[in-house]
């Protein structure tokens, strides 16, 4: 099945606690931090594009690009009255095709971890890699093996009066399967779909080197939305961790 083929149209109502406006701030603090003052943002993954939005409020330019035909509707509809509105186009992560340069590219809410083939990743940082302006910066984020561990087996159920979403976690080897069943009311009538999700854990070390051998420098990582340096240790309890990289000029 289709990843968010019909959790699309319910995304935003059961992700409200995501604060996109700190992880704005944050991405802003990795700016200021690098020294760059970036004009055109690539929102890669970007679903139903709250980010893109929130970004492009604060002044960037931005183009989402997403796998997903449905989630880039949400997106459309959801920036409709902004003004430069985003450009939003339909693209897999490994197949990313722009027409020019960017000057940053961020990669968010584990979407990262939805890449479950390794060659695969490596050309879709390659394909980063080649759209980036030389200096530009690359910020992701990866769910944590820690993360994956605490939700194994654990099942998670999230509602509204018209719609209803359970699902359960089972993390075995690398991978966490999701699978979803969604009850939505239409009227005195109720309707059952499924969808199943599957993330890969990579090991900070994998990331890191892949992207030193795709050509990316100053690799570093961040503990959730935190600017601060950790030891493997205290990066080991973290449920999510940010990665930055940048393009050789």
């Amino acid at each position: 099945m289709d990843s968010y083929r019909f959790l699309s149209s319910y995304y935003d109502r059961f992700t409200e606690d995501v604060g996109y406006s700190q992880w704005a701030d944050f991405f802003e603090q990795i700016f200021a931090q690098a020294g760059l003052s970036p004009h055109l943002i690539l929102d890669l993954a970007c679903g139903t594009g709250s980010l893109s939005a929130e970004l492009a409020c604060r002044g960037f330019e931005m183009i989402g690009v997403d796998a997903s035909e449905e989630m880039l509707m949400q997106a459309m509809d959801h920036t409709i009255d902004l003004e430069p509105r985003p450009i939003f186009l339909n693209q897999r992560m490994e197949d990313l095709d722009l027409y020019g340069t960017v000057d940053a590219c961020v990669c968010c809410l584990d979407s990262i971890n939805y890449i479950t083939d390794i060659s695969t990743l490596r050309e879709a940082f390659r394909r980063v890699e080649l759209f980036l302006e030389p200096g530009g910066i690359f910020i992701f984020d990866v769910n944590t093996k820690h993360k994956f561990d605490s939700m194994h087996g654990e099942c998670y159920v999230r509602e509204d009066e018209d719609v209803f979403c359970v699902w359960q976690a089972d993390f075995n080897g690398d991978l966490c399967h999701y699978d979803f069943d969604i009850f939505v009311r239409s009227g005195e009538q109720w309707s059952r779909y499924q969808e199943e999700h599957v993330e890969k854990y990579y090991s900070l070390s994998c990331l890191k080197e892949m992207l030193d051998e795709i050509g990316f420098t100053q690799i570093e990582v961040y503990p959730e939305l935190q600017i601060a340096t950790l030891d493997q240790e205290a990066l080991d309890r973290e449920n999510r961790v940010f990665i930055s990289a940048r393009k050789r000029k």
